[in-house]
């Protein structure tokens, strides 16, 4: 059977790895960076995620993952929007669950190379692109921190400040993940433990800034990433096969990224498998997984992606508020087109 190559073991990667090591398919997945880490990421599956981590026999690496049932919407500080998820959300830090999912991972066999960065062609046969987003110039930077004693008002809260936003979404160990999205800012110079601290109140958002202040922080939690460039697109290609947030990155609010890593890692598993078997060319496996991909996707990111300045923008985000607090805004329905 032909070895299966994968860049990148984020979300895409290991769950990919873990799927063809289920078929029996050989693979070897290569890590530029060292797990588990931190990383920006909201930290909450919603949607189609979780199921199709079950399906996959993988839904032991959800073990001490929290359910998320409520979120609440703040601007100003006041609440703007209050609302049952559709279906429930699970709560658990990225430093765990690639933690569990690369112990599965190794224990079924595959070959794991970290602080091993490829340098390779996109259409060579074998290989699955899972190395995240490409790095663009933009103004918008990602935060990230963990927080132990820190109270939240529901499951998820979105803060919207200015040109700004900030979710917070408790996680295992009486820790709440606090992320935020924000136009980057020249005039602040603080320390890398104080950054985000520093964008919530120039931001606005003082009382959010106030509660961390008032917790514990992890210091080894702290991350950061620049050049983020938000899309309604999938970054099809007829040559390479691209997982993930390489695949196409969806803003963060709608809070899908981490399921649509992981349903593109499993429409992508029959695929590769016919192709290491020797039942499909390589062309025909990245247009039959692009294609699948395409139709999971394509209106998922459009929506997000027409949605994203509602959020970020300051003067809709003013009217987003605003339709929200008269319950005019039509939450259930924005969720089930972006998840």
């Amino acid at each position: 059977m032909k070895e299966i190559t994968i860049a990148g073991a984020g979300l895409a990667g290991l769950v990919l790895g873990n799927a063809l090591r289920a078929k029996g398919v050989p693979v070897r997945l290569h890590e530029a960076g060292k797990l588990p880490r931190h990383r920006v990421c909201g930290e909450f599956i919603s949607g189609r995620g979780t199921k199709v981590l079950r399906e996959l026999g993988l839904g032991d690496c959800l073990a001490g993952a929290l359910e998320h049932r409520t979120t609440c919407w703040y601007r100003g500080g006041r609440p703007a929007l209050e609302a049952a998820l559709p279906s429930p959300a699970a709560g658990l830090s990225r430093h765990r669950l690639d933690q569990a999912l690369l112990g599965r991972f190794i224990q079924a066999g595959g070959n794991y190379q970290d602080q091993s960065r490829l340098r390779f062609d996109p259409g060579a046969p074998g290989l699955a692109d899972c190395s995240g987003r490409a790095v663009r110039k933009s103004d918008w930077i990602g935060l990230k921190l963990h927080c132990l004693g820190l109270e939240t008002r529901a499951d998820l809260e979105l803060h919207l400040g200015a040109q700004a936003y900030l979710g917070l979404s408790r996680v295992e160990g009486g820790r709440t993940n606090v992320c935020g999205l924000f136009h980057r800012r020249r005039d602040l110079s603080e320390t890398r433990e104080r950054l985000l601290a520093a964008y919530l109140r120039a931001t606005g958002l003082d009382e959010t800034a106030e509660r961390l202040d008032a917790g514990q922080i992890d210091p080894d939690s702290h991350s950061a990433v620049a050049g983020i460039v938000f899309g309604g697109e999938l970054l099809l290609d007829s040559r390479s096969l691209r997982l993930g947030d390489a695949l196409g990155v969806i803003p963060p609010f709608t809070g899908n990224g981490m399921s649509i890593a992981i349903e593109s890692a499993a429409l992508a598993a029959d695929p590769l498998h016919a192709y290491a078997a020797g039942h499909l060319e390589w062309p025909e496996a990245v247009a039959r997984t692009n294609r699948a991909c395409r139709r999971a996707f394509a209106g998922r990111l459009r929506t997000a992606g027409w949605l994203h300045p509602w959020i970020a923008g300051p003067r809709r985000q003013k009217l987003t508020a605003s339709l929200a607090r008269r319950r005019l805004l039509p939450f259930h329905l924005l969720y089930r087109l972006t998840h």
